[in-house]
């Protein structure tokens, strides 16, 4: 899905609220620059700005990332995820994506769980940890990552899992030599 569409429905639910650009920026807590930036598909934030901007909406993620929804249960078969959102891992700026989301809850209406397949490419030194309210359970199906969580730091390879609050800062990225993949399932609360 092209960045622009996520900035295109934010902007549609902010007007639909009559919410200004300045009032979500202070109720979010996510700087009005980055905001407009999403908003006009310049730039491909991290997963955690969106995430505070849709609990200031009011809205589930999912709201901002679905194309469209049914009641009916959402099946995603080997190799057809369809749907790709390349995300930054850094929260104020990144013209390139080094997260690659494959959505495998696209569609349901009404869910309370964010489940994606996720290619992490290798990255630069240069990121900043990230917070919001929920949880997150990684488990890794190929490669190494490196996930920071607070103060600490874990290597998880193949068939390993972690399972974590996410208002502690966070941060996760491929180790090693290659990139990875992952299951994330992410827990948001209204």
């Amino acid at each position: 899905m092209p960045a622009n569409t996520v900035g295109e429905r934010i902007k549609q639910l902010r007007d639909n609220q009559n919410i200004t650009l300045e009032e979500l920026a202070e109720r979010s807590g996510v700087n009005r620059e980055l905001i407009k930036k999403i908003e006009e598909g310049d730039i491909l934030p991290s997963l955690t700005p969106l995430i505070k901007i849709s609990r200031t909406l009011g809205v589930r993620l999912g709201t901002l990332l679905d194309d469209r929804v049914q009641d009916e249960p959402v099946i995603v078969r080997k190799g057809k995820t369809q749907r790709v959102i390349h995300f930054s891992g850094y929260e104020e700026s990144a013209d390139t994506s080094n997260l690659n989301f494959h959505s495998l809850g696209a569609g349901k209406s009404d869910r309370h769980m964010e489940p994606f397949l996720i290619d992490v490419e290798l990255h630069s030194d240069d990121f900043e940890l990230s917070s919001h309210e929920g949880e997150e359970f990684i488990y890794v199906l190929e490669g190494e990552i490196e996930v920071i969580y607070g103060q600490e730091k874990y290597r998880l390879g193949e068939g390993d899992s972690i399972y974590y609050d996410s208002v502690v800062p966070h941060h996760l990225h491929a180790a090693g030599e290659n990139d990875a993949r992952i299951l994330a399932v992410v827990y948001t609360p209204f």
